[in-house]
């Protein structure tokens, strides 16, 4: 039975539980410096010689004694209440300090059954470590119990918190770093406490370590008075606790008392709000955890400071093949934790010492949470083809929709079905982005302060699934992990502002590719999904700073076999595409679309056959197919995005027109992945699948939604690729018109025709007046979009007439 939590006080471990903690945190620093120095002798049963040592010397020593003497005080707490827990190491760059418990606690062997508890496995448990063809040196996919890699600082506390949304029994502790609590994104997630719904969440448990100091220089928080450090953290509505010292002895009971106090209070808390029904948001408790950087190493080495001091933040002492002085330091160090009381002949951690883990599922290595896609279920989907969703596209190019708007829709159903599972993130532009239907379901999450005017259109509730705070940081942090602990979502930007998650999107599209192709024990989760809206061709009104659609330029430096980007041209084909990534795992996601309003152009069976394909030729906007082979376009018009669409069939609707006699045949573009040359392609494409694109000896004229560059970038192998003349956003533009902003950047209608007429040689000087009215027609709009300030009512209610 499991007991109940006691009133802790200064002196709760009796003498016994002390000795065998402190003997357990030994056993995990001697784990520790073995993993970042030695290759073999692991037991130090021989006077510890050069060969003995790596070569090359990787790792963190500085922070890993404070993570694994948290960790081992976690466990205690897990085994004697029966805690469901998680533990986030923000400094994950000490992985010496997590792997040396999940080690222990056996979870390593068990997957790994070659890394034994025995001196064999425990010898390639410290080879391994930050060895070529093995393991890095950060927490990251390949370690049990992570969800964090750490090895970009700054996302630990948003990644804590992530996880514990609609996971009301979890309790994510993380340990943050000081050098970590500088960055920008740390210091935004403080803030998501006021979202956390005591009833239906989990807790956070934040442990700021102060052990001092960087790589080379102090941290800013532990050179601030204690009065000032206690007031932010009071100002970031906590109750902060404080453990500092430097005894072992004195801060194990530390320790535990204030574990105990803030995991009584966490429990105090909740108790209250789902007994009361009433969700209001506590003063959650937080450790203020200072000891010193490599706690427990050589005081000094070669005369210089180092326990303490920045010096022992990575490796404290090197040269070990030339330095005798420095290989019986190290010798000294480790038998300093005196590794014979600790294990036992062969290796193992002796029984008084194992039986202070918890077991199963309870050990935080081996909880499934951290493993997410073990627990991941599938999300109850509204079939996106029914008529409630679907735009009825009578004739392609006649009417007008706002595309994210039906999306919207779609969504508010898809919340409404999975109201454990499922949760949209946005910094503050659910409206704004046209998702607004969602509010007829799901709230967006406040857990501050409410004013009487916020019941007219505030649209807050505490019981709100629509995470929205002004930084993208914190946002991405939440979604990330609550994906990776078995759930689904969907993040929400602008364009041109998903950059400030650039480095975001990295780390975890490269936690996907490590997880799906090198760690089989990790089940597949949902797909990062990422909505980028407010896009580059309809920011003209607010400038410059508003126009960037680069960030689908970053997406294509990772793996097809972990990212993809969809450009739907319109609602139904937007439809089609958030079905396919809600259902898909392993994969970030990106989807352009726009919220404005926009022709449409396929029906909803049309557009599912066109998403499916990725690529495909509009027949109706093409007059290339006579029925009889081989059917010999003079062009070939391609377009990626929803302006460029339009403006390239406006384009083609001149040239049929002007030109009877030209041959064109019209491709869109959804997946732009598919343009790769790839022998196989993910989804069983291959080169032959490119023929409509790329021919032998005909012009493409590609108008594309972002970078023109990207797209040679992509189709640079095929080999006819130095037929495609590519027209995109060239950084032109200011406060303009939509076409304004078009003709500067060469994606109108009229520079296209102009392109079609220089590379088509069967049109030469024949279309030399066309060519000549094509640029009295640019001269003339921008004239009048400068004069009246908006684009001609031709321009503006144009519809396709092909």
């Amino acid at each position: 039975m499991v007991q109940s939590l006691q009133k802790p006080n200064t002196k709760i471990l009796t003498e016994d539980e002390l000795q065998k903690i402190d003997a357990y945190w030994r056993a995990c620093n001697y784990l520790a410096v073995g993993m970042i120095y030695l290759r073999s002798n692991p037991l130090l049963k021989e006077t510890l010689k050069p060969e003995h040592i790596k070569y090359r010397l990787l790792g963190h020593w500085g922070s890993s004694p404070g993570l694994s003497f948290v960790y081992v005080h976690l466990n205690r707490l897990i085994k004697k209440y029966d805690l469901n827990m998680i533990y986030l190491a923000g400094p994950g760059h000490g992985a010496p300090g997590i792997l040396a418990p999940v080690y222990l606690e056996n979870t390593y062997s068990e997957i790994y059954p070659d890394k034994s508890q025995d001196e064999e496995g425990m010898r390639k448990f410290f080879k391994q470590f930050s060895f070529p063809g093995h393991i890095g040196s950060h927490v990251t996919p390949e370690t049990p119990g992570s969800i964090h890699e750490g090895g970009e600082l700054g996302y630990s506390l948003s990644h804590a918190y992530g996880s514990i949304l609609d996971n009301p029994d979890l309790i994510s502790v993380v340990m943050v770093g000081d050098g970590e609590s500088e960055t920008g994104p740390l210091a935004t997630s403080w803030h998501s406490n006021k979202f956390i719904n005591p009833i239906r969440d989990g807790a956070v448990l934040p442990i700021l370590h102060l052990n001092g100091y960087k790589i080379a220089n102090p941290t800013i928080l532990s050179r601030i008075s204690h009065e000032e450090l206690e007031s932010l953290f009071i100002g970031y509505g906590y109750e902060p606790y404080f453990v500092e010292g430097d005894d072992p002895m004195t801060m194990h009971e530390k320790m535990a008392a204030t574990l105990e106090e803030c995991v009584n209070k966490i429990k105090a808390i909740q108790e209250e709000a789902r007994n009361s029904g009433v969700p209001k948001r506590p003063r959650w408790p937080m450790i203020v955890f200072r000891s010193p950087k490599g706690w427990t190493g050589p005081k000094t080495v070669d005369g210089h400071k180092v326990e303490g001091f920045w010096r022992s933040h990575q490796v404290p002492m090197g040269g070990m093949h030339s330095n005798l002085e420095h290989v019986q330091l190290l010798e000294e160090w480790m038998k300093s934790y005196k590794p014979e009381e600790l294990f036992d002949e062969n290796g193992r951690l002796i029984p008084e010492l194992a039986e202070l883990a918890p077991v199963g599922d309870r050990r935080m290595s081996a909880n499934p949470i951290a493993n997410g896609g073990l627990l991941r279920k599938d999300l109850n989907l509204p079939d996106f083809r029914d008529p409630i969703y679907a735009v009825a596209v009578t004739e392609p190019g006649k009417m007008e929709v706002e595309n994210t708007k039906i999306m919207g829709i779609f969504l508010r159903d898809v919340m409404a079905r999975n109201m454990h599972s499922f949760r949209v993130f946005g910094p503050d532009e659910t409206a704004s982005n046209r998702l607004n239907p969602i509010y007829e379901v799901s709230k967006k999450v406040w857990m501050a302060d409410y004013l009487p005017e916020d019941a007219d259109g505030g649209e807050l509730s505490p019981d709100g699934r629509v995470m929205e705070m002004l930084s993208e940081h914190t946002l991405e942090g939440w979604l990330e992990t609550y994906l990776l602990t078995g759930r689904h979502g969907l993040f929400h930007t602008y364009e041109a502002f998903a950059h400030v998650i650039d480095s975001m999107f990295n780390q975890h599209a490269k936690w996907l590719d490590i997880s799906k192709n090198h760690v089989p024990w990790r089940a597949p989760v949902s797909s990062l999904n990422i909505l980028l809206s407010s896009t580059v061709w309809r920011q003209d009104h607010n400038g410059f700073s508003h126009q960037d659609p680069g960030f689908v330029d970053l997406v294509t430096n990772k793996s097809a076999d972990v990212t993809r980007v969809y450009f739907p041209p319109d609602a139904n084909c937007l439809l089609s595409v958030i079905d396919h990534c809600l259902r898909s795992k392993d994969y970030v996601n990106v989807i352009v679309a726009d919220k404005q309003n926009h022709l449409q152009y396929l029906t909803i069976d049309e557009a599912v056959t066109h998403c499916t394909k990725g690529i495909g030729i509009w027949e109706w906007a093409s007059n290339d197919d006579q029925g009889v082979l081989p059917d010999e376009p003079d062009v070939i018009m391609a377009c990626c995005g929803d302006v460029p669409t339009m403006e390239s069939l406006a384009a083609t609707e001149i040239l049929r027109k002007e030109c009877p006699d030209l041959k064109v045949r019209f491709i869109n573009v959804v997946d732009i992945f598919k343009l790769q040359d790839e022998e196989e392609h993910p989804h069983g494409l291959s080169n032959r699948d490119f023929v409509t694109l790329f021919t032998e000896d005909k012009p493409i004229i590609f108008n594309f939604h972002g970078y023109p560059w990207l797209i040679h970038k992509l189709a640079y192998r095929h080999p006819n690729s130095n037929r495609l003349h590519v027209r995109g956003y060239k950084e032109e533009g200011n406060i303009n018109t939509p076409l304004e902003l078009a003709i500067k950047n060469q994606v109108d209608r009229f520079n296209l025709v102009i392109d079609v007429i220089d590379r088509v040689p069967k049109l030469g000087s024949r279309a030399a007046y066309l060519k000549e009215r094509m640029k009295d027609e640019i001269i003339d709009n921008l004239n009048y979009a400068h004069t009246h300030g908006i684009d001609k009512e031709e321009i503006t209610n144009w519809k396709w007439n092909g």
